[in-house]
C-alpha cells in the first residue's frame, strides 16, 4: 500500500482574524448562535472579533464578501436563522443565502462558514441554538460553525498555495 501525507486543521484560533456576519431577522435565534460563537472563539484563543449586523439571512453574502475580498480576515463566519412559514419565501431566502455564501468562499478562496439555520418551525431553530431542546446536549451551530472556521484556516495554511489564475487565450 503506498504512503500518503495527510493534512488537518488544529482548532487553536490564536493569531488568526475572524470576523462574524450575522442577520438580525430572528435574532432570539441568531444572538444565541453569537454566544456559541464568540464563546467558542474564545475558548480557542481569539477574543477581538468584529461582529457585523445585516438585516437578515439574504444580505449576508454581500457583507461577507465585502469582508471576505478585503484581504483582511482569515475567515467569516455567517450566522442567521430562516424558519419556514407558509410561503415560499423561505425557499428563496435560504437558497440564495447557501449559494451566497458558498459562492464568496470559492470566489475568494476565504473560508466562509455557512452558520444559518434553516428550519422547518421555531422548535428546531431553537434546539440548533443551544436553546432548551438541547438538554444539556451541545448542540449550539454557532459552536460549530467557529469549529470550521478555525480548522479551515488551519487547514488551508497546511495546502500549498493556488497559482493566480491564467486567461485562457483560445
Amino acid at each position: 500500500m503506498g504512503e500518503y501525507r495527510e493534512y488537518a486543521g488544529a482548532l487553536d484560533a490564536t493569531g488568526m482574524r475572524i470576523a462574524v456576519v450575522a442577520g438580525r431577522f430572528n435574532d432570539h435565534i441568531t444572538k444565541p448562535l453569537l454566544d456559541g460563537t464568540l464563546g467558542a472563539l474564545h475558548d480557542a484563543g481569539l477574543d477581538d472579533v468584529p461582529v457585523h449586523w445585516v438585516p437578515g439571512a439574504f444580505e449576508i453574502p454581500l457583507v461577507a464578501q465585502r469582508l471576505a475580498g478585503s484581504g483582511g480576515y482569515d475567515a467569516v463566519i455567517c450566522l442567521g436563522a430562516v424558519i419556514r412559514g407558509d410561503t415560499p419565501h423561505f425557499d428563496y431566502v435560504a437558497g440564495e443565502c447557501a449559494a451566497g455564501i458558498a459562492r464568496v468562499s470559492l470566489d475568494t478562496g476565504v473560508p466562509v462558514v455557512f452558520g444559518v439555520l434553516t428550519t422547518d418551525d421555531l422548535d428546531q431553530a431553537l434546539a440548533r441554538s443551544g436553546g432548551p431542546a438541547c438538554n444539556g446536549i451541545a448542540c449550539n451551530k454557532g459552536e460549530e460553525s467557529t469549529a470550521t472556521a478555525v480548522e479551515m484556516v488551519d487547514l488551508l495554511r497546511q495546502l500549498p498555495s493556488t497559482p493566480a489564475r491564467r486567461e485562457r487565450s483560445d
